[in-house]
């Protein structure tokens, strides 16, 4: 649900959309298994083994991170610098020397090599933070649709350390390619605000087409604003926020969420409101084609969208579903459903790239998969119900962090165990939540997606 004009429905259209998915669980899929079970890995890559205790650091705090206890033996000894890497002191494997893991992948042109095949996000594990980020505070930034505002939370201390107005509606926090600046994006003042990572404090404003959402090309080039009302891509210079370019997507309802390919070429962005997604052409800002959900909800539809780690599939949150949808990585067909529980929203990967968390939105849960085969490994319950929406995971790996939409919290979850640790009240209608530093070579956008 990602405008005002959904809120309304209320209760009753949570109940109905139950019972729906509950009526519609048992179609199969092309090869003749249930749509509820985690049946073969269909990602065509093996099977992850079960995930380790979280991390050996003290908290997620800039200090304690400096370790990079988390690190591969295949990266322990990789330079924080390279050619390759969008700005000096960033994390990178692409051009020190070493090895890369897998056969190579012709990237778009201007995108960092892709250092391990198999796992995309090999250079966002755990503590893999830059020298620059080293700088900034362990923070987290919760913005408020209702209040119009930004909460700045220190992760430590689960403090409020400032706070900061943007405008009317206020949805998500967007770390900037290079993480060195977020944005905060208000979809119906058309405008975003810069936040200084550094500081925690607020800074200059800029006009954008109604930014429901936001997300950066693999090469860096563009910040791509997810009109959502406007039924837009809308294409713009991230230096001076001058629009570049419109991508039509009048056949994509409520435009919501994407990810990228593995090569960086393809983007894949959901349609809530529409029961499909839409593929986009990366170079040519083109539409090359759209895939339709094989039960097409449209009021709380395609949401959130997670590629795996070997890019062999791209996992679709469906709230109305009460699971994901798994679409093949060739993003042409969907393959199969997985049944995690009621309103299945947000989707994120732990830090060694193993698991992938679903944010059950009305089911007040978290459901743990292998990010692999999509095999489900744990469920975490929040003690009195609550409604999980958006976040990311701590940069040193051991705590998941999340806006309760509806309940004017956030939860904070300890990874290694599963239970929640810390339940922090907020402003009215916290959504998109992002943390910072955040490990990786460069930012996709959203809340943080980074490779």
């Amino acid at each position: 649900m990602s405008r005002q004009r959904l809120r309304t429905w209320g209760v009753a259209l949570v109940a109905a959309a139950s019972l729906l998915a509950a009526c519609t669980s048992g179609t199969t899929t092309a090869t003749g298994s249930p749509t509820g079970a985690a049946q073969g890995s269909g990602a065509g890559g093996t099977s992850a083994a079960p995930h380790p205790a979280a991390g050996s650091g003290t908290g997620p705090t800039a200090a304690g991170m400096t370790g990079m206890t988390g690190m591969s033996t295949s990266t322990t000894a990789q330079s924080f610098s390279s050619t390759h890497a969008p700005s000096a002191g960033r994390p990178s494997s692409a051009t020190t020397g070493t090895k890369t893991r897998g056969p190579a992948v012709a990237v778009l042109p201007g995108m960092p090599a892709v250092t391990d095949a198999h796992n995309v996000y090999a250079d966002a594990g755990a503590n893999m933070i830059s020298a620059v980020q080293r700088k900034y505070p362990a923070y987290a930034y919760v913005p408020h649709n209702k209040s119009g505002d930004v909460w700045v939370i220190d992760q430590r201390t689960f403090q409020v350390v400032n706070k900061c107005h943007v405008g009317i509606e206020i949805q998500h926090v967007v770390p900037d390619y290079h993480m060195t600046m977020l944005y905060a994006t208000d979809d119906v003042g058309n405008v975003i605000r810069a936040i200084d990572p550094a500081t925690g404090n607020c800074g200059k404003t800029y006009q954008v087409r109604d930014p429901y959402n936001m997300y950066f090309t693999p090469d860096g080039k563009y910040a791509i604003s997810v009109a959502e009302a406007r039924r837009e891509l809308v294409w713009y210079d991230p230096k001076d926020w001058t629009v570049k370019d419109t991508t039509d997507v009048s056949n994509c309802a409520g435009i919501d969420h994407a990810d990228f390919s593995v090569d960086g070429k393809t983007a894949v962005f959901t349609c809530e409101f529409g029961g499909r997604v839409v593929v986009i052409d990366v170079a040519s800002h083109q539409i090359i084609r759209s895939v339709d959900m094989p039960v097409r909800n449209t009021v709380m539809g395609p949401q959130d969208i997670k590629m795996a780690p070997d890019g062999s599939v791209y996992y679709i949150a469906d709230s109305d579903s009460n699971g994901v949808w798994v679409l093949n990585g060739a993003a042409t067909k969907v393959l199969r459903h997985i049944a995690t529980g009621l309103g299945a929203h947000g989707l994120y990967l732990s830090r060694d790239a193993k698991q992938l968390y679903v944010t059950n939105r009305h089911e007040g849960s978290v459901s743990v998969l292998d990010s692999y085969t999509g095999a489900i490994e744990a469920k975490w319950t929040i003690p009195g119900g609550g409604s999980p929406d958006m976040g990311n995971v701590s940069a040193d790996g051991t705590r998941l962090w999340l806006s309760g939409r509806y309940n004017n919290v956030l939860y904070v979850f300890d990874t290694g165990t599963g239970k929640m640790i810390k339940e922090i009240p907020v402003g009215d209608g916290p959504h998109g939540l992002a943390l910072m530093p955040l490990p990786g070579r460069y930012s996709l956008g959203h809340t943080g997606i980074t490779r």
